[in-house]
């Protein structure tokens, strides 16, 4: 059980030595050339953005692992909303919105947590980022590990690049970035010699009338719309993952289909819709929720940021069903009318060349 490792786990290692990374707060890339791009008047290197977020999740980690247990349970105040609110997700709301104001001072930034500015002053936006400082912040509070740092960039209404930090992820930090129209995303890990291992990770092909397809839902927000969107697929095999892990899994091909019939908000999907895309997925609007353009990509700088319902698919393809006549020519039941015209045709030449 997930509480039970992290309480096992004091008692053999310290947290910090579990994921040296969060006492480091950086993974070595400087030389890479992945995902260098140009938007509202800025020269961007993805790498730059990852640095960004890999800080924040630094802090995210000083505070869940330096908390001790017995002072957990006041971890959380709620926003009038009723959603919780920790000193993590404001520590490193503050280290992200600082770093993007300074580096790239003519974009602007929405996120979770802050003020939303009108509509009528947003609706002019060319570009701008998308940020959840601490996406799953109830499984931050469950101490599960399944949170995230998402930081998005939005052109016009879709996402165009986006990286998602996993700092508690069970084997170590890892880091998933992409940027549209520059090739797959990449999943990035520390190793223990200390260098980056960097893995292109592509989306599983599949028709939905396959069975056995893995079908990714939320941990904390199962809907009964969600078990019969699942129920139409055959004999499917179930997983559960908190904040933006679901999306990533279809990024990654872990993954075939992540159904979301419950509410969410653009700062919980725009980075990792990104790399979803640039990994060859779909992000489509889904009936059920707020109004909609079902089976639309999923869209962002809406005068709202609730997000519709949407489901998140890998590759997509429908496959002919192959006729039970061709089947059995192609067993062995006989020629085909194809080869049947043909040997008749070198038979009618031969007569006319003989007569």
């Amino acid at each position: 059980h997930p509480e039970d490792d992290f309480v096992c786990a004091q008692s053999r290692t310290s947290p910090i030595e579990r994921w040296p990374s969060a006492r480091a707060g950086i993974m070595k890339s400087d030389n890479s050339t992945f995902g260098r791009f140009s938007a509202g008047g800025h020269d961007i290197a993805i790498d730059d953005v990852a640095a960004i977020a890999k800080e924040a999740g630094a802090a995210i980690m000083k505070i869940y692992t330096e908390t001790p247990l017995a002072e957990w349970k006041a971890i959380a105040d709620f926003k009038k909303d009723g959603s919780p609110l920790t000193l993590a997700d404001t520590t490193a709301n503050k280290i992200i919105c600082d770093a993007l104001a300074k580096n790239y001072p003519k974009i602007p930034i929405m996120s979770e947590e802050l003020k939303m500015l009108p509509y009528e002053e947003r609706k002019a936006w060319t570009y701008f980022w998308c940020v959840d400082p601490l996406d799953g912040t109830k499984e931050f509070i469950k101490r599960n590990g399944q949170f995230t740092v998402n930081i998005g960039l939005v052109e016009g209404s879709k996402p165009i690049a986006g990286v998602v930090y996993v700092p508690a992820a069970a084997d170590g930090p890892v880091m998933y970035k992409g940027v549209k129209g520059l090739g797959p995303p990449v999943r990035e890990v520390d190793d223990p010699l200390g260098y980056d291992s960097y893995k292109s990770i592509f989306c599983k092909t599949f028709d939905e009338t396959d069975a056995g397809l893995t079908i990714v839902a939320s941990a904390s927000h199962n809907t009964p719309e969600t078990e019969a969107f699942i129920g139409k697929y055959k004999d499917c095999k179930k997983e559960s993952k908190g904040s933006s892990l679901k999306l990533l899994m279809v990024a990654e091909g872990a993954a075939h289909v992540y159904p979301r019939l419950a509410p969410t908000s653009e700062w919980d999907t725009c980075a990792a819709h990104a790399i979803v895309e640039c990994a060859g997925g779909e992000v489509l609007q889904h009936a059920g929720g707020k109004d909609c353009n079902p089976g639309a990509s999923v869209e962002y700088n809406k005068p709202h940021p609730l997000n519709p319902f949407f489901v998140v698919y890998g590759k997509r393809e429908v496959r002919k069903a192959v006729k039970k006549k061709d089947a059995i020519s192609s067993a062995g039941g006989g020629p085909s009318p194809l080869v049947l015209g043909g040997v008749l045709a070198v038979a009618v030449v031969g007569y006319l060349f003989l007569a």
